[in-house]
């Protein structure tokens, strides 16, 4: 096998699929990308079992053959060389040779046949999403995701497929997140499928904002992104996401309308005194006013008045600071619309002008 490669084409897909290999691994052929030259193209493959990786790019002066190279050492050195360097990768037996200008490694390879591969895909569903649409379904819900919860089901996202949308929801029994894109094909059937946590996050690394058409097959164990030059799998969480509908607050009908980014200001600077444990801030709506105040356990206080548009007399609830910053930065509307019902009820936060991607923060007893 044999292939050659200016540097910085071949460094954007090796960072890509060199990310998914785990540094702790049980086989030692898990640390090794499989590397695949066959008619001109180069095709690179990662995985950890639950994840998979592939992606390809035209090579230059190749020869067809196949092996794999331990993942992070040739990343690391493709990285370290020059810009503008022309790589030349030549395979002898079981050792691989790096070379560019001056400058040579020499790796030890494993034989391509004990590179494992995740299951075929079969697709019982497809559907065609735009890039630019996927990506920000990712980044409006996917902060919500739990980390490492008892309740396995709530440690990934939740793709709902459903009455012509794809809608993302993500949450850890103390927020939720939820974002929602037309799809184009007007989709009708229903399908539910949890992605977890490490292929979500893989996946936003590899979408890019353009307008390409990506194509989505979900089958029974698995989930693929199809892209032109990349191939994403992933094993899916077997259990059942909560009904979140459930979750959102029909009845607040209470409704505040505040600038987005004074708001998020204001936050953060209160902050800054609320209790290190709880996170715990006051929210006190009253007509065209919203006050912004914390305390610790030193005594020490912060308060923050702001403009809002609102017809509440008067209404106080605690909130963890931190989840209500996090669903403002992922929004992207100039006013959000905070909707209240009691000071024992979640808040709905929204977009003032899209209504698309939607968020529930639970109260907190301050």
């Amino acid at each position: 096998m044999r292939f050659s490669l200016q540097r910085e084409v071949l460094l954007k897909p090796l960072a890509q699929v060199a990310n998914v290999v785990e540094r702790r691994h049980t086989l030692p052929v898990l640390a090794n990308l499989l590397v695949r030259v066959q008619a001109g193209l180069l095709a690179l493959t990662g995985t950890d079992l639950e994840v998979e990786m592939v992606s390809r790019i035209a090579v230059d002066d190749a020869e067809d053959g196949e092996t794999t190279i331990p993942a992070r050492k040739l990343f690391e050195i493709v990285r370290a060389l020059p810009d503008g360097s022309r790589v030349t990768l030549n395979q002898h037996g079981d050792k691989v040779t790096v070379q560019a200008g001056r400058s040579r490694f020499t790796l030890t390879c494993l034989p391509a046949n004990d590179f494992p591969s995740l299951d075929e895909v079969d697709a019982t569903d497809r559907v065609q999403v735009p890039e630019t649409g996927l990506r920000e379904l990712l980044e409006r819900t996917a902060f919500a995701m739990a980390q490492q919860d008892v309740r396995f089901y709530l440690n990934g996202l939740l793709f709902d497929l459903r009455d012509g949308l794809l809608r993302c929801v993500a949450t850890d029994g103390h927020r939720l997140a939820l974002c929602e894109i037309p799809l184009e094909e007007g989709h009708a059937g229903k399908r539910q499928i949890i992605v977890p946590r490490k292929g979500v996050l893989e996946l936003q690394r590899l979408l890019e904002g353009s307008d390409r058409q990506l194509e989505l097959e979900l089958g029974k164990g698995h989930i693929r992104v199809k892209r032109d030059d990349v191939t994403f799998t992933s094993k899916l969480i077997d259990g059942k996401f909560p009904d979140y509908e459930a979750v959102i607050p029909i009845g607040a009908k209470l409704e505040v309308k505040v600038d987005r980014e004074a708001l998020r200001a204001a936050l953060q600077r209160t902050s800054i005194l609320s209790n290190e444990k709880y996170r715990g801030i006051r929210v006190e709506v009253s007509r065209n006013l919203l006050r912004v105040s914390a305390h610790n356990p030193e005594q020490e206080e912060a308060q923050e008045e702001l403009e809002a548009q609102t017809t509440v007399d008067e209404l106080a609830i605690g909130f963890n600071v931190t989840y209500l910053l996090d669903a403002l930065g992922s929004l992207r509307d100039e006013y959000v619309i905070l909707m209240l019902r009691d000071a024992n009820s979640s808040a709905l936060v929204r977009g003032a002008d899209n209504a698309r991607a939607r968020h529930v923060v639970m109260p907190l007893r301050l």
